[in-house]
């Protein structure tokens, strides 16, 4: 049985779903629920193009496989642009990303069952020679456990249980003696110390010479964990002890699995996305179903299915409950605090979510999985692909995307669910953008922007062991599968584990720790999966009538429908507040406001939030009128976004010790010295007194020829830099005073002017966020004399430290030399981001500041998102874009705008820990260089790491 099909007990139910949910307050969802259908269901497709498709899938598998074994066995990977492999500690080091590799040739055995299921048997039986005969599980390099687990032993038991399975078919693998599965078992070990914490937690990493904690190891000192990494283990160590009869490793997933049960925030039951392995407290406390959980939820679901142990259904369906309750705004899946699941964590999402409405459908609830599985394809039809994160509204937030495959698998399961045409269309869609986008000579690139195309020269092995697997699935038809691919079920990694594991040494001493932390009601759950053909009521465009209001949701391109407003002219009732007349200070307009259930409350922060609670509206009808208000009034922010638009600066230490390795992401103002227009500014910096900068500067000889550091608040941007430049100050930086704010988790914001000509200002600004600031601040304090240079862009080393005396090496490591007008792909594809590129939303300013009189003044702390439909925010005080601080505050702030600058620092080298190996090895000097400067170089990495 697999994943989407009916016979054994696999835990599902089908709730009915009754309407949608008015809880996200984005433009687009609101949108969406006025929209009206535009577009016709798909039409069957024939045979005859379902194996057109089909093998048009085996010919790209064909191109990215045979250009790995050409141009980069035995590496872990190929980088198809420039035609070679990728060996760790002979690239430039890409951080946590690279911790997948371990020199085992991971793209060939993470490809093994795929050649399979592809009907590829005799290269699967070379493929499995290879494997035994050149792969070392014995490296001296540092390896993530959960990238090891779900690709490389998942692969080496993927590869046994289907060679077990041709073996016993008589044609194929006759000579086959359970070596993958002695493979399999030896990494096992090697695992094994990585949970040797008193929690029963794994370390993050391990190394596979060395195991933990010895001086050799170069590991053992981490204390943190994601939820998904220590939870997504139990299927393959399972496995791995069902097939050899070692129990050891399913006790310890099943202890690390028990150990994140007991963990989980009880009131709300969701898990955070970062623990402590060594106390069990959450570190990072938000939670979702994308990055960093993902696969925690799906391995509960599937230990079921996989193991028959009913503790695991329990636990999934609590979960789930809390999921639907919480994070679940239909088609949204928004992050949400555990603590407080009804405030939403962040205004994005993630790629990883994509798998969601697979998991969906294997619990049997398909609506949810058909609403989110469209908006995710209208997302992927706007961009071609779905970029790494985007936002509520759409709109690209991480622009990267390395050929994920989550969303092909829910596709596939949808189709295998509903049986509906459209799913092929959709697979269509996607082998035709790899095609026309992705597709490199060497093989497949993932992009490195999906709005410009450009590429990166890194082809992952989930690509080969997923995508591949199940766009053939998609269109092949049973008889085109040489096995039944019902008798297994998919692991996150799409490794085929066959189900009759689950009667085979079951003597695994288990204790279900489920009902002593939750009472569960029965009731609420179904122990066995409904055949599909009953899902649905007896309608074939069942799934197409949920999908109709959703098709424009991300282009806007349906009319909304104005039949109500325009009967409500015509028996004289005074027309609706419209969002463009609205005055914050009019009592009469604030009076409307709360008829139609709209609200103001005024932040921490400085802004006003405007929200919505349908369910305190006068009627119904004045409910309708306040969703219209508060999609005109993002319209409106929308529109004066568009209008101005400003991408970020870069603020770059130039001072011993940094020498330019240090670049802030800064945001522009809308007033002073345009740096794109201009030579950048260099200085040193000085703190303005007041600090504050709302008044004359005390301390204007300290300032003066300097660049002054002032803090937000108190008053308005355009004030601040007028005092300052009053002082003689070259320039300014605004470091923001909320605390622990940074661009790694917010957009950046764009200062705007005060409503006044602002042309007296003639000195550049910038906005730094608190983290971003700290380190200047820090450096201030350690080294006194700081200069930095404000620009658009960050500038090259070279030309930064022309006629100074500077070590050669911190020239001569450079590779991000500017050459614009020639581009290298090669370049481009090493080259790595010192900043993550970030939205600048757009200030609406309903006030240029504050007044006595202000009914705004006093302060409230913000709605629950739970109770709110709707919200959008301004400053009243300092006219300053920045997102809202739930999922429902919108509209003044307006959309994000997608900036195609991106803020460079070259890449560090990680050296290779094992210079006598045959794998071939490069001096790197750095890390012994730089050892000095280990503190600055840290807390640069610190800030510009990437939370996916």
């Amino acid at each position: 049985m697999s994943e989407a099909g009916g016979g054994r007990g696999c835990g599902c139910r089908v709730p009915q779903r009754a309407s949608w949910s008015l809880v996200a307050a984005t433009a687009a969802l609101y949108l969406m629920l006025a929209t009206t259908v535009c577009t016709a269901g798909a039409a069957p497709m024939s045979r005859e193009e379902k194996q057109k498709l089909g093998n048009q899938v085996l010919e790209m598998f064909d191109h990215a496989y045979g250009n790995y074994m050409e141009h980069a066995y035995p590496a872990d990977e190929l980088m198809p642009l420039t035609c070679r492999g990728r060996v760790r500690g002979q690239e430039p080091s890409r951080g946590d990303v690279d911790d997948a590799l371990g020199k085992f040739s991971l793209t060939l055995i993470d490809s093994l069952d795929t050649l399979v299921v592809l009907n590829k048997t005799k290269e699967f039986e070379d493929a499995v020679r290879k494997v035994l005969r050149d792969v070392n599980l014995d490296n001296d390099v540092v390896v993530s456990v959960f990238e090891t687990n779900i690709r490389v032993l998942g692969g080496l038991l993927g590869g046994h249980s289907l060679a077990i399975m041709l073996k016993e078919k008589g044609e194929y693998m006759q000579w086959y003696n359970d070596e993958l599965l002695q493979m399999a078992k030896q990494l096992g070990y090697k695992l094994l110390p990585a949970f040797n914490t008193t929690s029963g937690l794994p370390y993050p990493r391990i190394n596979l010479k060395f195991g933990i904690r010895k001086p050799e190891a170069r590991t053992g000192t981490e204390t943190d964990t994601c939820t998904a990494c220590a939870g997504t283990l139990i299927l393959e160590f399972a496995a791995l002890s069902r097939f050899t009869g070692a129990t050891v490793f399913e006790e310890y997933a099943r202890k690390a699995l028990d150990f994140l049960w007991e963990k989980r925030q009880r009131s709300s039951n969701l898990v955070g996305v970062t623990i402590n392995i060594h106390t069990g407290d959450w570190v990072r406390k938000d939670s979702g179903v994308g990055a960093g959980i993902d696969s925690y939820y799906e391995y509960l679901l599937k230990a079921y299915v996989l193991l028959g142990d009913d503790s695991f259904l329990e636990r999934f369906n609590t979960h789930y409950d809390a999921i639907m309750r919480y994070i679940s705004q239909p088609p949204l899946l928004l992050d949400v605090h555990i603590h407080k699941p009804m405030l939403n964590a962040r205004t994005w999402m993630d790629a990883l979510l994509a798998f969601f409405p697979g998991l969906q459908v294997l619990k049997g609830d398909i609506r949810p999985a058909i609403e989110t599985h469209e908006m995710l394809y209208q997302v992927i039809k706007k961009h071609n692909f779905l970029p790494e994160a985007f936002t509520t509204d759409f709109r690209v937030h991480w622009a990267q995307h390395p050929l994920r495959p989550e969303f092909a698998e829910s596709t596939y399961f949808l189709y295998k669910a509903t049986g509906d045409p459209y799913y092929l269309e959709v697979g269509k869609t996607l082998i035709e953008n790899l095609n026309k986008y992705a597709r490199v000579p060497c093989g497949f690139a993932a992009m490195k922007d999906v709005r410009t195309g450009s590429h990166e020269d890194r082809m992952d092995s989930f690509f080969l062991a997923e995508m591949f697997k199940y766009l053939y699935l998609l269109f092949a038809d049973k008889e085109d599968i040489i096995f039944d691919i019902e008798d297994y079920i998919f692991t996150t990694e799409a490794h085929l584990l066959p189900l009759w594991l689950s009667t085979t040494n079951r003597n695994i001493s288990k204790k279900n720790t489920t009902s002593e932390y939750t009472e569960l009601d029965d009731s609420n759950f179904d122990w066995t999966c409904p055949n599909t053909q009953i899902l649905f009521p007896n309608d074939p465009l069942y799934a197409q009538s949920i999908r109709e209001p959703l098709k424009n949701v991300v282009d806007k391109s349906c009319p909304r429908g104005i039949i109500r407003v325009e009967e409500s002219f015509r028996s004289g009732a005074k027309p609706p507040l419209r969002a463009r007349d609205f005055m914050a200070t009019n009592p009469e307009h604030l009076e409307i406001l709360k008829k139609m259930g709209v609200s103001l409350i005024h932040l921490k922060d400085g802004r006003v939030q405007l929200v919505q609670h349908a369910i305190q509206a006068a009627s119904s009808v004045d409910a309708e009128d306040g969703l219209r208000f508060m999609q005109e009034m993002i319209e409106l922010s929308s529109q004066q976004q568009k209008e101005q638009q400003l991408p970020p600066r870069a603020v770059q230490i130039i001072s011993h010790p940094f020498f330019g390795r240090v670049v802030l992401t800064a945001g522009p103002a809308q007033f002073g010295l345009d740096l794109s227009k201009h030579k950048e500014t260099r200085g040193f910096v000085a703190s303005s007194k007041p600090y504050n900068g709302c008044s004359e500067l005390t301390n204007p000889e300290a300032v003066m020829g300097k660049i002054a550091l002032i803090q937000r608040g108190q008053c308005m941007f355009a004030e601040k830099a007028r005092n300052i430049q009053n002082a003689g100050a070259i320039g300014g930086i605004v470091i923001d005073d909320n605390e622990g704010s940074s661009s790694d988790t917010a957009p950046l914001f764009q200062m705007a002017g005060d409503g006044k000509d602002t042309d007296d200002i003639k000195i550049p600004m910038l906005f730094l966020f608190s983290k971003e600031g700290s380190i200047i601040l820090d450096a201030i304090r350690e080294h006194e004399q700081v200069e930095v240079l404000l620009s658009d862009k960050a500038r090259d080393r070279a030309a930064i430290l022309k006629g100074k005396r500077i070590p050669s090496y911190i020239i001569n490591s450079n590779p991000e030399v500017e050459n614009e007008d020639q581009p290298s792909s090669e370049n481009d594809s090493q080259n790595q981001s010192a900043e993550q590129m970030l939205p600048l939303p757009q200030t609406v300013g309903l006030a240029d500041q504050e007044s006595p009189g202000n009914p705004l003044e006093s302060p409230s702390e913000p709605p629950s998102p739970a109770d709110s439909e709707e919200a959008a925010g301004f400053a009243p005080s300092e006219q300053i874009s920045s997102p809202t601080e739930t999922q429902e505050t919108a509209g003044l702030d307006g959309e994000c705008t997608d900036l195609d600058n991106q803020l460079q620092d070259q890449p560090e080298t990680e050296e290779d820990p094992s210079p006598n190996v045959s794998w071939g090895t490069k001096a790197q000097p750095m890390d012994s260089i730089l050892a000095d400067w280990n503190e600055d170089i840290e807390a640069f990495e610190m800030m510009e790491k990437d939370e996916l």
